[in-house]
């Protein structure tokens, strides 16, 4: 089966972009207008974070949205066959800072957002950081579909692990000098444990494990914009915050995340994965001790 479906998607991948790209116009109307694949959620979290926009404008961000989310998974099919060239043309990332934090010995964490290309994203880093990369990733239940994936984020030399093997497997990966990428805007499983603050106008949770890791281990951190130029074209802006994680105070680093986050977003809203349900928990009175925002709890 492995073989079978990685066949089809190959040979898919031979596409020219202009029909890739005629494609994912096609099944973004179906998504949007006929299917509404989590339309409400998609439309709800837009009207969270603009409610200064009218709603033919935030019609127009979720219709782009839908775009955005269609090429990344078409042009990350399209990684099967791009070559070096094609992608490093595609990918463009100055990593000229980081690596100078990597050669004074620095360990390096790396944190961006859901924006796209985030596999573009990976390949950016890989191609052109010194020290070895690592990426957490969630695996898919899809066997086959996991695989493939896995073969193609490992591809260029990204040392994969799997979320739920974090723990047992940092004594052996992170022995060594290493960079780390975490989408530090995943939703927490238990909101009670996690950091909570505004997003842009509502509380959300932030997991707490980003800024942890960058305080215990007294890790450089650097936050990761990524910005669509054009299709198929992504441009990643590295932004050092600190080059040791241990010397800021607790919530800091996290609140300094979100404003960054929220400043990126607003640049290019529809480019952000808004089918997420970032605001899927509410504020409850009891993790008053969670809060972590300058501005008071609502």
């Amino acid at each position: 089966m492995y073989y079978l479906v990685y066949g089809m998607l190959y040979a898919f991948s031979l596409l020219p972009f202009f029909i890739i790209y005629a494609f994912s116009d096609f099944a973004a109307f179906i998504m949007f207008n006929l299917i509404g694949y989590r339309k409400d959620v998609v439309l709800s979290n837009l009207n969270i974070a603009f409610p200064e926009k009218e709603p033919m404008e935030i019609k127009r961000i979720a219709k782009r949205f839908y775009i955005n989310l269609i090429d990344t998974f078409l042009e990350t099919i399209k990684l099967l066959s791009l070559s070096d060239k094609q992608i490093k043309k595609r990918a463009v990332m100055d990593m000229s800072a980081c690596n100078a934090l990597a050669a004074k010995g620095k360990n390096i964490q790396f944190h961006s957002g859901h924006q796209m290309n985030w596999e573009y994203g990976n390949y950016a880093v890989g191609n052109n950081l010194d020290i070895p990369w690592i990426g957490v990733y969630k695996r898919i239940r899809n066997k086959v579909i996991n695989k493939i994936f896995y073969d193609l984020r490992a591809k260029r030399g990204t040392i994969l692990v799997a979320a739920h093997e974090f723990k047992e497997r940092q004594l052996t990966v992170f022995r060594d000098q290493y960079s780390l990428g975490l989408a530090a805007d995943q939703n927490p499983k238990v909101p009670g444990c996690s950091s909570w603050m505004y997003f842009f106008n509502k509380p959300a949770p932030f997991a707490t494990g980003p800024e942890k890791g960058a305080r215990k281990n007294n890790t450089a951190v650097v936050f990761v914009r990524f910005i669509k130029v054009k299709r198929g074209y992504y441009k990643f802006e590295p932004t050092i915050i600190t080059e040791e994680g241990a010397s800021f105070a607790e919530g800091e680093l996290t609140r300094r995340y979100r404003d960054f986050l929220e400043d990126t977003i607003r640049r290019n809203p529809d480019n952000y994965l808004w089918s997420h349900r970032r605001w899927k928990w509410e504020w409850q009175p009891c993790y008053i001790n969670n809060w972590i925002d300058t501005r008071k709890m609502p």
